[in-house]
C-alpha cells in the first residue's frame, strides 16, 4: 500500500504538530546522555579490546550462575533492540538517530559484532577521536592489530 507524498507530508505534519513538544523533549535528553556516556563507555573498552578475544567475553567469566548471564544477556538484547527502534524514530524525527542505532548494535549480541566493530573503529578518523578521548581520560590507546 502505497501513499502519495502530499498525504504522508500531511500525516508527519500533524504528527509533529501534536507531539512536537515531547519531541524537542526527547531530543534533548538523548544528546545531553549520548555526550554523557560516550566518555564513560570508550573509556571502559579495555585497551587490548581488539588484540585478545578473551577480553571480548567479560560476561560469561563474570557471571556466577547460568541463568544470571542469560537473564544480563537477554535484558542486554532487548535494551539494544529498543535503542536501534528508537535510533530508527530518530532517522527522521528529532534525536540522534546514529548514534543512538550504534549504540544499540553495540549493545547486543550478535554473529559478526566484533567484525562490526573493528570496522567502525578502524575508521579514518574514529580511532584518533576514540584515543584521544581515551586519553583525555588518562586511559591507554587502544591497541590494534594489522589485521582488516
Amino acid at each position: 500500500m502505497t501513499q502519495n507524498p502530499a498525504s504522508f507530508t500531511e500525516l508527519l505534519q500533524t504528527w509533529f504538530a501534536e507531539y512536537g513538544d515531547w519531541l524537542i523533549a526527547v531530543s534533548v535528553v538523548t544528546f545531553i546522555t549520548g555526550a554523557l556516556l560516550v566518555p564513560v563507555l570508550v573509556t571502559r573498552i579495555p585497551a587490548d579490546y581488539f588484540t585478545r578475544p578473551d577480553k571480548r567475553n567479560r560476561l560469561s567469566a563474570n557471571a556466577r550462575h547460568p541463568l544470571v548471564r542469560l537473564l544480563i544477556m537477554g535484558v542486554k538484547n532487548l535494551l539494544g533492540l529498543l535503542l536501534i527502534l528508537a535510533g530508527i524514530v530518530m532517522l527522521i524525527t528529532p534525536g540522534q538517530g546514529i548514534m543512538t542505532l550504534l549504540t544499540g548494535l553495540m549493545i547486543m549480541n550478535y554473529p559478526g559484532k566484533y567484525r562490526l566493530e573493528r570496522w567502525l573503529v578502524m575508521r579514518p578518523k574514529v580511532l584518533p577521536a576514540v584515543n584521544w578521548l581515551r586519553a583525555k581520560f588518562n586511559h591507554p590507546p587502544l591497541e590494534m592489530d594489522d589485521r582488516q
